[in-house]
């Protein structure tokens, strides 16, 4: 009889793209965490992914630091103000969570509301 060489299952190697895909879905989720959107700018300039959720979440920050100024209006009147100020900022962090979770997932999908915006940062 002739012997079966018995073969060991290798593990399947990591291919290349499939790594820098993983990389460029952390890049684009850290375009929607306010200043560390200069990380991905930075590290990843030359994928249009990247680019595309820096534009997003650089939207949304200037949107955060216009709420910011308006809170601050908003704030000396009493209740209504300050309701207005908070149902803002429960608008700015769905969105933000809107946009992580189009950044893991892959899309390049606009956000709402503010999404349109974002053409007008030329990266």
């Amino acid at each position: 009889m002739e012997e079966q060489e018995k073969e060991t299952p290798k593990a399947p190697e990591a291919s290349p793209a499939s790594s820098s895909g993983e990389d460029e879905k952390l890049m684009a989720l850290l375009a929607y965490f306010g200043g560390l959107v200069l990380i991905p700018l930075l590290v990843k300039k030359d994928s249009e992914y990247v680019r595309f959720h820096v534009q997003q979440g650089l939207t949304l920050l200037v949107a955060e630091a216009v709420w910011v100024i308006a809170g601050r209006i908003l704030a000396f009147i009493p209740i209504l103000g300050w309701l207005i100020v908070v149902v803002g900022w429960l608008i700015l962090l769905i969105l933000s969570f809107i946009g992580i979770a189009n950044a893991l997932s892959g899309k390049k999908a606009p956000l709402p509301i503010l999404g349109g915006l974002a053409k007008n940062f030329n990266i």
